[in-house]
């Protein structure tokens, strides 16, 4: 089975409620003690970078670039999460933007993103410096796509107006040298963590899709735009590729007619900012299936008496399927602190009935439960 058959575009999202069952080979009971803890209040520059690199694995194969999200319904397990998900927690999760958005939503004390890629590690980076120097939502974009701020954009602004408002801005090619320049310098001399040389191409290349594409860049936009591109300049709208834009995932709603992007509002973006700004969303390269990331975490937080509120896997599951390690997976799994309000969010196809269509989508929420994956073996 290949991979492009799990096309992330077919995807939806849906929610697996965690048991209490041992797992083979995983030591403990999944559920551990579900205390909170003292979490950190923040983390040095030393503290978040040893806890990335110590708990990461080496870079591994994904089909691709996976710059922003393409699952245009991850919102819409958020109205029924926010009632059981507990904040104050530490919430776990794989991918580009659409964490900061559950981030946003949970209000976790701490979050560390887990991705086999080594390049989202450096998305994760860039997006820490771009937080750390942006005043509100609008800077943020700006520097993001570096095109200059409309001078209309509020702070009451919806994220529809101010992606409206970029989307026809042109990408500014001085703008985008002096980001890149006071990116590369906030990482490297303001927190000193000693970026390797790919660690900056996989930057530089990240923060150019994000010029030349703008707001209108989509999920295939970087997959046609092969090795880093000379900037040479940018427009508003080429580029599309294929699936919803960044603009579209802002401005997308939960379902409900409630929008929940963390650039929804203020409060969202301030919110994730501030967890930005004390290290205290930190990136990790591990392989699901693999040996050392998520155990190094679950490690992590037991040292610190910490318990996971929500674990993000996208479809991750699929692929450990097919290159069969989901029971290692599993195991790994029941080495985290869990209770009976930890919850695991997916992607998946088909239906089952929970929750009905998707507006403008061919997907559906469905219900899932990890009690297969936590049962002992037979």
């Amino acid at each position: 089975m290949k991979r492009d058959r799990f096309h992330l575009a077919r995807l939806c999202v849906a929610v697996i409620i965690v048991a209490c069952l041992h797992v083979p080979g995983g030591g403990a009971s999944a559920y551990q003690s579900g205390a909170t803890g003292a979490l950190p209040k923040a983390l040095s520059d030393r503290e978040f970078w040893n806890l990335s690199k110590d708990s990461s694995e080496p870079d591994g194969f994904f089909r691709s670039d996976n710059l922003l999200s393409n699952e245009t319904s991850f919102q819409y397990v958020i109205p029924d999460l926010v009632k059981t998900v507990k904040p104050g927690r530490v919430y776990l999760g794989v991918g580009p933007e659409q964490n900061f958005t559950y981030i946003s939503a949970f209000r976790p004390a701490m979050a560390i993103i887990l991705d086999i890629r080594h390049g989202n590690l450096d998305v994760q980076l860039l997006y820490k410096a771009i937080f750390e120097l942006s005043t509100d939502r609008a800077d943020f974009v700006s520097r993001l796509f570096s095109r200059k701020r409309p001078e209309r954009l509020t702070a009451k602004s919806t994220a529809a107006e101010i992606f409206d408002a970029f989307l026809t801005a042109e990408g500014d090619k001085a703008l985008y040298e002096e980001n890149l320049r006071v990116v590369e310098e906030r990482l490297t001399k303001t927190h000193g963590f000693p970026l390797s040389e790919g660690d900056r191409e996989g930057i530089r290349w990240a923060f150019s899709n994000f010029y030349r594409f703008g707001p209108a860049i989509s999920y295939g936009s970087s997959l046609s735009a092969g090795a880093p591109p000379a900037i040479v300049g940018s427009t508003g709208g080429g580029g599309r590729g294929s699936g919803a834009t960044y603009a579209d995932l802002m401005s997308a709603d939960d379902g409900q007619g409630q929008r929940r992007s963390f650039l929804a509002n203020e409060e969202n973006f301030a919110y994730v900012k501030g967890l930005e700004d004390r290290n205290l969303i930190v990136p990790v390269v591990g392989d699901f299936g693999g040996d050392t990331a998520i155990r190094a975490v679950a490690g992590y937080l037991k040292r610190i008496d910490a318990s996971v509120s929500a674990f993000y896997l996208s479809n991750v599951e699929q692929f450990l399927e097919q290159d069969n390690k989901w029971n290692k997976f599993c195991a790994s799994v029941s080495t985290l602190s869990l209770d009976e309000t930890s919850v695991f969010i997916r992607s998946g196809r088909g239906s089952n009935g929970f929750g009905g269509g998707v507006q403008n989508s061919s997907t559906t929420p469905m219900l899932f439960d990890l009690r297969p994956c936590l049962a002992p073996a037979r």
